[in-house]
């Protein structure tokens, strides 16, 4: 495979050549096709971004357009048309939970397909969601006050929830608590609108179901089946790439001995790209039936 293959095939697959995801099914068939996207592209400038990290995702943006020619980052989104009707879309897949939000990389949401949220949650997620908000002393005090207006209130916007907190608590301090939270996988956004703005549920009763096989699943089988989706999306990918994806969810040790894992067990495989060693799904092998020769009468 050559460099402007890999790109090509990238392309396709993140619906960048011109064909847009423009209806709602449209949307679900793509979200379920990749496993995850970020909403808008993100680079290691972007705040919450680590050093020289690029992550190498599909966007939902990009794929709503149909290409990726200037594309908003989140700091530009509310500036561009193409925004509005993106984000509509989005935020029906949510309502509908035919995907779900993870904040994992700073302040630009992952969307994950619910196929794939199960996996998410198994490795970013509480094992013990519905114990009381004072019980958990990782919370700061004020994400702890919020989690418990939401687990009385919700789901609930943010202008609700200053309300039932009462106090002078800021908009940037909810916020700040609010990020906290989701990025535990504690709340998710469930609903959104231009007057009203965001709302928010907790997780394990906005949808019990996926909360509860997240909480049983093993993380280093969560972590395989998301390598293994990961790779699927991008085709190929080094292990820089791969850690960088993941290491805001788990130790790039272990993302190392999973892959080294899947590997030996041949589900994975190498592949030169241009002057790259890189990592792909290894594909499936046909068998073919033996040819059988006629005799002539």
């Amino acid at each position: 495979m050559t460099d402007p293959e890999l790109h090509q095939l990238r392309r396709q697959k993140w619906h960048l050549d011109g064909r847009p995801v423009c209806t709602l099914e449209d949307a679900r068939e793509f979200l379920e096709s990749v496993g995850f996207c970020l909403m808008y592209p993100i680079s290691s400038q972007d705040p919450g971004m680590r050093g020289s990290a690029e992550i190498v995702l599909p966007t939902f943006i990009g794929a709503f357009v149909g290409g990726d020619d200037n594309l908003p980052t989140r700091q530009k989104a509310f500036a561009d048309p193409r925004t509005h009707d993106a984000t509509e879309v989005a935020v029906r897949l949510l309502r509908e939970r035919s995907a779900y939000e993870a904040s994992v990389f700073g302040e630009n949401n992952l969307l994950v397909a619910a196929s794939v949220f199960p996996y998410f949650y198994a490795l970013a997620g509480d094992r013990n969601p519905r114990q009381e908000p004072g019980a958990d002393r990782s919370l700061s005090p004020l994400a702890q006050d919020v989690l418990g207006g939401i687990q009385r209130a919700g789901p609930v916007t943010k202008r609700r929830l200053a309300e039932t907190l009462g106090g002078d608590l800021s908009e940037a301090a909810i916020d700040r608590a609010l990020s906290e939270l989701a990025a535990r996988l504690r709340i998710t956004r469930v609903d959104y609108n231009r007057r009203d703005g965001s709302s928010w549920d907790v997780l394990y009763r906005w949808s019990p179901e996926a909360v509860n096989e997240g909480m049983h699943l093993a993380v280093a089988a969560a972590l395989s089946a998301l390598l293994s989706k990961y790779l699927d999306c991008v085709i190929a990918a080094d292990e820089k790439e791969i850690g960088d994806c993941f290491s805001p969810l788990i130790a790039r040790s272990k993302v190392k001995e999973a892959v080294n894992a899947l590997l030996a067990a041949r589900e994975l495989e190498f592949v030169h790209v241009g002057n790259r060693t890189l990592v792909q799904l290894t594909p499936a092998r046909t068998t073919e039936r033996p040819r059988t020769s006629r005799r002539r009468a």
